[in-house]
């Protein structure tokens, strides 16, 4: 069984599906369950039904929300691909920190294939788990933001959050 809940966020809804034992399958800025679903690897879905209020999981995203950036740190994720890589990569990826983006090219060194730049932006569209698998730390290797499935909005905002305030 897994059990989605849905959020407000200053940059609209945020909806997450968590499997019964607390791990996050998909999540995303959006209400559409069905589209987070689709995301999930066909191995692990399950029957999906709403969660009676946020949960554990609402109020960990509700303290990264209030500025604790490390409080999504310790939410289980799962998700599988069809490659090592990919799944390394997102583990990688956890570990870029908060106003610390990378570029595709230093995301790519940091997974331990530096040549591998398109296969590390293909780990980044392939995410199902966004703000746990913070995709969006990672930029252009200009340093401009580059696509991001719930918005480059949403990704802008995410960014400066993590910044902190202005100096």
């Amino acid at each position: 069984m897994m059990w989605h809940s849905t959020l407000d966020t200053p940059t609209g809804p945020f909806t997450y599906v968590v499997s019964s034992d607390g791990a996050v399958r998909a999540s995303g800025f959006t209400t559409d369950v069905q589209a987070l679903l689709a995301l999930v690897h066909p191995a692990l879905r399950e029957e999906t039904r709403p969660a009676a209020d946020a949960g554990a999981i609402g109020a960990v995203v509700r303290s990264y929300l209030d500025g604790d950036l490390a409080a999504l740190d310790s939410v289980p994720v799962e998700q599988r691909t069809g490659g090592p890589f990919t799944a390394h990569a997102w583990q990688v990826m956890r570990e870029i920190k908060p106003g610390s983006p990378l570029t595709y090219a230093g995301y790519a060194e940091l997974a331990g294939r530096p040549a591998a730049i398109r296969a590390a932006a293909a780990a980044c569209a392939r995410n199902a788990a966004a703000l746990f698998v913070p995709c969006h730390r990672v930029v252009g290797t200009d340093g401009t933001l580059r696509g991001y499935r719930w918005g480059l909005g949403v990704k802008t905002w995410l960014l400066g959050h993590e910044s902190g305030p202005a100096q």
